[in-house]
This record gives C-alpha cells, sequence and structure tokens, in this order.
C-alpha cells in the first residue's frame, strides 16, 4: 500500500491482542498490522512461538509473519499471567486465536470471557475444521490438503503432492482478516461485537 501521502493507513486506532503460532494466525495478525493495527502477539512463556525454532527452508516463518507486531510472553496457565491477558484484552477490538481446539477456553481467554469484560470484541478462531464430525480435530495445511484432495491435483497421477507453500494457511489468514474487518465495520452499526471462526480444511 502506498503510503507515502503520510495519511493514517486505515486501521489506524485498531488494537489486536494474538494468542497464534505457526502460520494460519500470525498471517492474520500480519495483514490487519500491514493495514495499520496496533498488533500484541502474545507468547506462551517461557519458549514462546514454536516457529521460532524452526530450521531449514522454514527458518525465516517468525519473522516473515510476525513483522510490525509488538509482542510479549507470558503464562497463561497462571493467575497473573491470565490477569495480564484480560487486562490487556479490556482495551483491545479484536483477539486472534489459533489454539488447539479448547485450549483457549481452558486459559481462560476464550470468547465468552473476552466477551465477559469487553462486549465489543471481534474474536476470531483460526481452527483445523468448522462445526461437524472433525471439530475438536487439529489440523495441519499439508492434512487438509490431503483430505480435500488438493495435493492430487498438484502431484503426478496417483502421486499426490503437498502445495510447496502453505498455501491454505496463508489463505486462512487472509479469510480471517476480511471476517475481521467486517465485523469491525458492522460493530459501528450495532456497537456489538462478533464471535468469528475460519477453518482450514473449508478454506481449501
Amino acid at each position: 500500500m502506498n503510503n507515502s501521502d503520510a495519511r493514517p493507513l486505515p486501521l489506524n486506532g485498531i488494537r489486536v491482542v494474538e494468542f497464534c503460532q505457526t502460520i494460519m494466525g500470525p498471517c492474520a495478525g500480519l495483514i490487519l498490522a500491514d493495514l495499520g493495527a496496533d498488533v500484541i502477539k502474545v507468547e506462551p512463556a517461557p519458549a514462546g512461538d514454536k516457529t521460532r525454532k524452526l530450521l531449514g527452508f522454514a527458518a525465516g516463518f517468525f519473522g516473515a509473519f510476525n513483522r510490525n507486531k509488538r509482542g510479549f510472553a507470558i503464562d497463561l496457565k497462571s493467575d497473573e499471567g491470565r490477569a495480564v491477558a484480560l487486562r490487556l484484552i479490556e482495551t483491545a477490538d479484536v483477539v486472534i486465536e489459533n489454539y488447539a481446539p479448547g485450549t483457549v477456553e481452558k486459559l481462560g481467554v476464550g470468547y465468552d470471557d473476552c466477551k465477559r469484560i469487553n462486549p465489543r470484541i471481534v474474536y476470531c478462531s483460526l481452527k483445523g475444521f468448522l462445526s461437524g464430525p472433525y471439530e475438536n480435530r487439529p489440523a495441519l495445511d499439508e492434512v487438509v490438503q490431503m483430505m480435500t484432495g488438493l495435493a492430487y491435483m498438484t502431484g503426478p497421477t496417483g502421486r499426490p503432492l503437498r502445495v510447496g507453500s502453505s498455501a491454505n494457511d496463508i489463505m486462512g489468514g487472509l479469510f480471517g482478516t476480511v471476517s475481521i474487518v467486517s465485523a469491525i465495520l458492522e460493530r459501528k452499526e450495532t456497537g456489538k461485537g462478533r464471535d468469528l471462526r475460519i477453518g482450514l480444511f473449508e478454506n481449501c
């Protein structure tokens, strides 16, 4: 986006709290940050986002998908860490999370927890699957590529091949961003937030 005229970016003034790791969730936060939002990435203490430790071709993932963000690490399993996170959420417009199904609820930062202290919150969960028989299963990009047939469109006949990039993770982040921006616009009319869910399998 050309910002040479120094006008504020479109999401200037929007605060996002990101409880995300790997690619799909951080990609959504990345796009929001690039559009001007103040994105605060909350990593699990002490190890941080597991993407920090990737090697080989994936060694640059953390930097690539977490630029333009602020961040810190806390232990959400502790009362002190959870209290810090909830104080931050009170000041936020958006929360993004892509932990395994049921994790944020156990940690006390699920949608209902956040809505209780901030009714205007736009809450976006990026998961492997939406409602249905698989909704409580975790998933990876290559898993849904196989399940949906994308890998069979990519490889030679009878030899399915994973798409080279994390195409579904990136698409999921993009769909998440579109949904979040739409919910922010809707909130201007209704005064209410939204509980959004984006599925890796369904976007593929």
